[in-house]
């Protein structure tokens, strides 16, 4: 790869991580936002939050990488067309060919890191973020921290507090214990906080009383305190037996050779089929798109009209390829060999790119869809400049 190769390269790789960076951060934000309650109403720290909801972010980037593939590669190619340097390029001779084998390069070298995101990152990080967020919504110990709300934690066992801080203190305890048919014990408290150590869960409670009643006393006898734990350690934490894991935790050999007495097979065997196929289309669809974009960016262009249409042509055809794999994921859950028709688009996208690439041919648009278009622009320009006169 000489000079402009590099060049290139470089240019591309860095809008790719640029454009994949924020478009993972947007679309983890709004995904992030459903799982607020951890924090609002279950007690967890911030920390606690972003390590959870961060584990689906292997996941967000499978899906997102080849679209920011092709924005960058686009962004590339428009910047070369709009500053001359590829009618540079082709003027000396440059085959397309050349052109085309830093983006190649490109996106050998993502697919290879996205192979691996695919096969087990994305799998693990579901893994876990289901192991996660059972084990925060099903811990007691911070279930039951909800203001004005009895909770039953246990058989007979019931807990309520008035407010909680944000510096984690509750304030106004009542903690109302009949697990013992003999005995009632209440505990009241002004105020309390939940310390987790490595001997177990304890709720330290502060000025305030035990009040126990036998079965049999008629008078309850009351004990003040000043400081007192209470042990919660059995009711720290519960994790359901026997999780069945989706297909999409699936790591991909899984997929390929899954155990048929397993009985979530028996029960998912097509969605084990669909599953395996649609993570090997995501390899083939960052050289599918890239394909799309350099067939009808690649070529010199000298108007901008042609350049526009061009770029419209590739977000089409991105955009239609990409539905027709959601489509046909969908469909090969009914019908497993209709799987071979996404194989077919995509290879028949890459060997219409392929020659159109190697012949260096320049798709231009119909005559009446760029008349249309002139039109469209000069109506727009005329609205503009009225809209302005008035406004001055």
């Amino acid at each position: 790869m000489g000079s402009i190769g590099r060049y290139i390269f470089r240019n591309a790789m860095g809008a790719f991580v640029l454009v994949l960076v924020s478009l993972t951060a947007a679309i983890w934000l709004t995904q992030a936002l459903r799982d607020i309650d951890l924090i609002t109403s279950q007690g967890q720290t911030i920390l606690v939050f972003i390590g959870i909801t961060g584990l689906i972010i292997p996941l967000v980037i499978q899906v997102l990488t080849p679209i920011a593939l092709v924005i960058a590669v686009a962004h590339v190619l428009q910047k070369l067309s709009n500053d001359s340097e590829i009618i540079v390029m082709n003027g000396a001779g440059m085959r397309p060919w050349r052109l085309f084998w830093p983006f190649v390069a490109v996106t050998l070298v993502i697919t290879a890191a996205l192979s691996v995101v695919i096969a087990y990152i994305a799998p693990a990080g579901l893994r876990m973020l289901r192991d996660r967020v059972i084990e925060a919504r099903a811990d007691l110990v911070t279930n039951i921290v909800q203001p004005g709300r009895f909770t039953q934690i246990d058989r007979g066992l019931a807990f309520h507090i008035r407010e909680r801080r944000p510096n984690g203190l509750l304030v106004g305890i009542m903690l109302d214990d009949r697990r013992d048919e003999k005995e009632r014990v209440t505990i009241i408290a002004e105020q309390g906080e939940i310390l987790k150590t490595e001997h177990g869960s304890f709720l330290i409670l502060e000025n305030g009383s035990i009040q126990r009643h036998e079965t049999k006393s008629r008078d309850p006898n009351i004990v003040r305190f000043e400081r007192y734990a209470f042990d919660l350690t059995r009711f720290a934490s519960f994790r359901p037996l026997n999780v069945k894991l989706s297909v999409r935790e699936r790591y991909l050999w899984e997929l390929t050779s899954p155990d048929p007495k397993e009985p979530n097979f028996k029960e998912q065997q097509r969605q084990f089929w669909a599953e395996f196929h649609d993570r090997i289309f995501g390899l083939f669809y960052p050289i599918a798109f890239v394909v799309i974009a350099y067939t009808f960016l690649g070529a010199p262009r000298t108007t901008r009209q042609s350049t526009t249409w061009s770029l419209i042509a590739v977000i089409i055809g991105v955009s239609a390829l990409r539905l027709a794999g959601f489509a046909g994921t969908i469909v090969t859950l009914n019908y497993p060999s209709a799987v071979f028709i996404q194989y077919l688009l995509i290879g028949g996208t890459l060997l219409a790119g392929g020659y159109a690439i190697s012949k260096g041919l320049i798709i231009e648009p119909p005559a009446h869809a760029t008349r249309l278009m002139n039109a469209i622009s000069e109506w727009y320009l005329r609205r503009i400049g009225a809209t302005a006169g008035q406004t001055s």
